[in-house]
Parts: structure tokens; sequence; C-alpha cells
């Protein structure tokens, strides 16, 4: 059996934020894979951290998989991250795993990307408007957002939400009003 030795692995929460062995990613139910745009498309060069959680079901329900660091494509929501991919969300197999996901599904839908079954109507729309302007743009996001420094940065400031204020924080009590209110 190949391993995922071809891929960098990271597990989620792990304090020692080493790379991992395939056989660790079973103990785990998080982790990121990196993963690298495919030759002979707009997206070779590229590297992006993709997040993969596995449901208590897996194999024989399907992963979780969302690319962290933005991407243009039609059937990758631009924000979010989530991957339209029909095998993986509607006719998984417990045949598949994680090797089918990162060297054929993932390269696959990159090379061919079916813009009649959006999460990005942008990208849709100028593939289909016009391919090479949408080649064009494809290599912009990966110079910009899919290289390595980009990858190691993706996701960091996802537990932000949590440290975000709220308006009870700014109630010290001690402070004078900017202003005063006329009724």
């Amino acid at each position: 059996m190949k391993l995922m030795s071809d891929y960098e692995v990271t597990l989620v929460n792990d304090n020692n934020s080493r790379s991992s062995t395939y056989g660790d990613i079973y103990r785990r139910q998080e982790f990121y894979v990196r993963f690298k745009g495919p030759e002979e498309t707009p997206f070779k060069g590229g590297l992006w951290k993709v997040h993969v959680e596995l449901p208590d079901q897996y194999p024989y329900k399907s992963p979780s998989i969302g690319f962290v660091n933005r991407i243009f494509h039609p059937n990758i929501d631009e924000i979010s991250g989530s991957v339209c991919l029909d095998v993986i969300n509607q006719t998984w197999s417990p045949m598949f795993d994680m090797i089918n996901i990162f060297e054929v599904f993932l390269p696959q839908l990159l090379r061919y990307p079916n813009p009649t079954d959006p999460l990005n109507g942008e990208a849709a729309a100028l593939l289909m408007r016009d391919p090479k302007t949408y080649d064009i743009k494809v290599k912009e996001y990966v110079s910009k957002y899919a290289t390595k420094d980009a990858a190691d940065e993706a996701g960091e400031d996802e537990d932000s939400e949590s440290e975000m204020s709220s308006v009870g924080d700014f109630d010290s009590g001690d402070e004078e009003p900017a202003g005063q209110m006329e009724v």
C-alpha cells in the first residue's frame, strides 16, 4: 500500500507542529495536507494548505475537504474553500482513501473544472466567457495566494473569532463619554 509520503501532513491542534506519517492520520480526526497544483495547468507551481476532517464513520462517510488559502476555481468557494466535487460529496465509496483525493480527485478537478455547477460564479462565468483571461486570473491567484509563505500563514487567524471583542469590553465605567446626546 502506497503511503502519503509525497505530502506534508500537519495535525490540527498538534502542539509539536510536526509533520506526521500516514498512520498518524487515522488516530486523529483533523489535519492539513499541503497540495501542489498539477503540472500543465494554470495552477502549476501553487501550494495550498487543504484542511481535511474525517467523520467518525470514515471511510464509510466522506471526509470534509477545504482549501485554506485562496484559489480561483469554479468549483471551489473562494472564501470558505469548500470543494464541490461529486465523488467526495455524493458518490463517495469506502474503497476511496486520501491517496485518491490528493492524487486523482483534486488534480482532476483543477484540470477539468465544471463551470455548469459552480461554487464560484465569477470564476465559472469567466471560464465560459474567456478561458484565456480565466487562466491569467488563476495564475495571479497562484502567485499571490498559493506560495509557500501563503500556505504557511493560511488559517493562522482562524481562532481570532473567539478573540473578537464584544460591546461589553468597552464599558469600563471609569472613562468619560465621547459626547453627549441631546434629546
